[in-house]
Parts: C-alpha cells; sequence; structure tokens
C-alpha cells in the first residue's frame, strides 16, 4: 500500500491525525492482519470452551498531555500484533480527556462507534446536524456508514472526562451514517446485567449495525449471575470497570479484560461491588 493511500484509509477509519506518522511506521506489519477473526492464542485449559485474558498492566498507553488513553487493542501509537481485535471488536479505548481538550473535526466510515461516559460530560458535533453533550449515565452511538465527520470535546473547562469509545466492524457496510443517545435507567443495571445495546430497533438501549449485544450490571458482592449468549457464533468480552469478579473461575480486577468463545453461557461471581461491561460480539464477520 503507498503511503498516501494509507494515509487516506487511517483518516476514513477515524485516527487522529496526531497519531498518522506512528500508524505508518507501522504499515508494514498491520498490512497483512485480518481485522476480524481469532487474533490470540486460545486458553486451552478448558475442553470446550476457549478464553483470553488481558489485564489491566497489559494495555498499550498513549499520554499526550492533554488526552491519557489507554488501549486494549493495537490503535494509533500503540501497535501489538497479537492485540488486533477480539472478533468483530475492534476498539476498547479507556480515555481520559482534561478540560477544554478533544478530537477536532475528522471523519470515520464503515465502523460502529459506542462512546460511554465514566464521569463528566462530552460535547458532540457533526456533519449531519446533531449537537449534543454526553455525560455519565448516558449512551451513544454513531454508524459512520459512507462516511460522517464529527469532533468530540470535553464539556468542562476545568476537569476531566472519562469514557469508553468502542468500535466494531458492521455486518453491513455503506450505510447510511445515523446517531443515537439515550440515558441509561441505573435501577434496570441493580444486581443484574441490563442490556444497552442490540441489533434490533426495538430491543431496550441503541442499536447497531452488527449482532452484537452489550449489557451493564452494578453487582453487589456476593452475587453470582449468570449470561447466556444470544448468537452460538459468538464470544463475549467482559471488561470490569470496578471492583473484583470471578469468571469462569479466572479471578478479574479493574480494567481487566477477558475474552470466552465456544461457550452458551458464562458465570459471574462478584468478590466485590463491581461493575461489569459485557461486550458479546461475532467471532467471524
Amino acid at each position: 500500500m503507498k503511503r498516501k493511500e494509507f494515509i487516506k484509509k487511517t483518516m476514513a477509519t477515524g485516527v487522529s491525525v496526531l497519531t498518522v506518522p506512528a500508524l505508518i511506521k507501522a504499515e508494514q506489519n498491520t498490512a497483512s492482519i485480518s481485522r476480524v477473526g481469532f487474533n490470540h492464542l486460545p486458553n486451552k485449559e478448558y475442553k470446550t470452551m476457549n478464553t483470553v485474558l488481558h489485564k489491566s498492566s497489559s494495555r498499550g498507553q498513549v499520554n499526550h498531555g492533554w488526552l491519557n488513553a489507554r488501549h486494549s487493542f493495537s490503535f494509533a501509537n500503540y501497535y501489538n500484533p497479537d492485540r488486533m481485535n477480539f472478533g468483530v471488536l475492534r476498539v476498547l479505548n479507556d480515555d481520559v480527556i482534561s478540560g477544554g481538550n478533544g478530537f477536532g473535526l475528522h471523519p470515520h466510515e464503515n465502523m460502529e462507534i459506542i462512546s460511554i461516559p465514566l464521569d463528566g460530560a462530552l460535547a458532540h458535533k457533526d456533519n449531519m446536524g446533531n449537537e449534543s453533550v454526553i455525560k455519565s449515565g448516558d449512551i451513544q452511538v454513531m454508524s459512520a456508514g459512507t462516511g460522517i465527520m464529527h469532533s468530540e470535546f470535553n464539556h468542562s473547562a476545568d476537569s476531566d472526562v472519562k469514557l469508553l469509545q468502542i468500535w466494531l466492524d458492521p455486518k453491513t457496510k455503506n450505510v447510511m451514517p445515523r446517531y443515537e443517545q439515550i440515558t441509561l435507567d441505573t435501577k434496570k443495571v441493580k444486581n443484574k446485567m441490563h442490556q444497552i445495546l442490540s441489533p434490533n430497533k426495538q430491543d431496550d438501549g441503541v442499536w447497531i449495525h452488527q449482532n452484537a449485544w452489550f449489557h451493564l450490571g452494578n453487582i453487589d458482592k456476593g452475587k453470582q449471575v449468570s449470561y447466556t449468549l444470544k448468537d452460538a457464533k459468538n464470544g463475549v468480552y467482559a471488561f470490569i470497570l470496578e471492583g473484583e469478579v470471578s469468571i469462569e473461575n479466572q479471578v478479574l480486577n479493574k480494567r481487566d479484560g477477558f475474552g470466552v468463545w465456544n461457550t452458551k453461557e458464562i458465570k459471574i461471581i462478584t468478590n466485590s461491588n463491581s461493575k461489569i461491561l459485557l461486550l458479546e460480539v461475532p467471532m467471524e464477520n
């Protein structure tokens, strides 16, 4: 791939212009890697279940001063050929943006983009005419499709905003771009896994162009909850937002990630008051 073509493709998939030089450096390594599939080594401890563990300390980190980001998968200046994706889950960024700062107008295309503020508020503006503020307790989704332009800035001038930015490869490409934002009912996530995203417009939460389901739960210490996968071909990636939990005998702490596939159900036991995000996604597109 030529340099100009690579830059164009990088911009189209939504990477900040600040990170393009680092990506160009890694161009030869990334060109041959599939974006979708089992891009990790399976854990053979289980006979019928496969797992992959991503400890919080193993994530990539990039600190630009105004932006301190942790990356569960290769993104921008962070590149690890063994951490490219979990099925169609391509990006899971844990961002902290300082007051008054953010991402200027930039493009995306053919990507399902989900933003979940954890603390503070984020100001959004796009070329579809949407202008809004998303805060802790909200969830935002953009289907980039044929192409969108948008900006995101910390809504506060003097305090940080903390958020998750999640990208999934879409099931259908070149759809009409769309935007959606909702406020979650905090009562529904108490001591159970509550659905916040699905492929179906009529379901709870936002919807996207992918056979994926997200669930969020605030679970008290000592509880046990089960999650049954919606599709046998999917896997589920658990991301621990707060606390300590045990999933299929694997102890997980704050910001650990644990991927499970080739199973119909997972069991979660909380060792402390915990906040858990489950991302059920196709393992192949």
